[in-house]
């Protein structure tokens, strides 16, 4: 199977020519493992750094992840199947009061495409939810999104729902969106602040990797 040719499908968003060659792939005996490491993490892989040099934009990588999106469609039920583990598990959505979910979706599927098992709740998210999310998955990570300087303070009301059922620390907390910052994450006790996608999966693999 040609890794390189699937990574660069993936690379120019051609999703349909990326669930075809996974398929084929498949159906061919590739290992899946391989597929994803090779074919659509390595492709995630390029295209952060490409991002993150200013060679391409947002839209260039939401149609990349929408690629390999299409690709782990077909290849997750039998990643399952062959027991392959995560890395980590992530619950994200965009916090109550805020209906604004492109970045996060591009989070959620670029954390999905590093290997890590997502619990997208959406848009609109009460703190409870999070809580009762997180803890039922036993989630690793809880990724909060808000992209209106009047939510973000809700920010703040899901990370004291955890400190109220004293589970804090058994989690870690990332916060992203376009009003957030650094100084903002440190004032709520937020663990990290994303700045963009790219940022995420970074901080997110280094989380895990200390967890593992």
């Amino acid at each position: 199977m040609d890794f390189n040719q699937l990574s660069l499908y993936v690379q120019k968003g051609n999703g349909a020519k990326v669930k075809e060659m996974v398929s084929e792939g498949l159906a061919q005996k590739a290992d899946p493992t391989e597929i994803l490491n090779a074919g659509l993490i390595e492709a995630m892989a390029v295209i952060g750094e490409k991002f993150k040099n200013n060679e391409i934009y947002v839209p260039e990588m939401l149609m990349a992840a929408k690629a390999m999106n299409a690709g782990m469609q077909v290849l997750e039920p039998v990643l399952t199947a062959t027991g392959v583990k995560p890395i980590g598990k992530a619950v994200i959505g965009t916090v109550k009061g805020d209906l604004h979910d492109i970045g996060k979706n591009l989070v959620r599927m670029m954390l999905k495409g590093a290997g890590i098992e997502m619990y997208d709740l959406g848009i609109d998210v009460p703190a409870q939810a999070f809580l009762n999310k997180a803890q039922e998955v036993g989630a690793d990570m809880v990724c909060l999104s808000a992209l209106l300087t009047t939510t973000m303070p809700y920010m703040d009301s899901v990370i004291k729902e955890f400190d109220k059922a004293g589970v804090r620390s058994q989690f870690v907390f990332m916060i992203g969106g376009a009003p957030v910052s650094e100084a903002y994450a440190k004032s709520i006790n937020a663990d990290y602040y994303a700045e963009d996608a790219v940022v995420a999966v970074d901080v997110a693999k280094k989380i895990l990797a200390g967890k593992q």
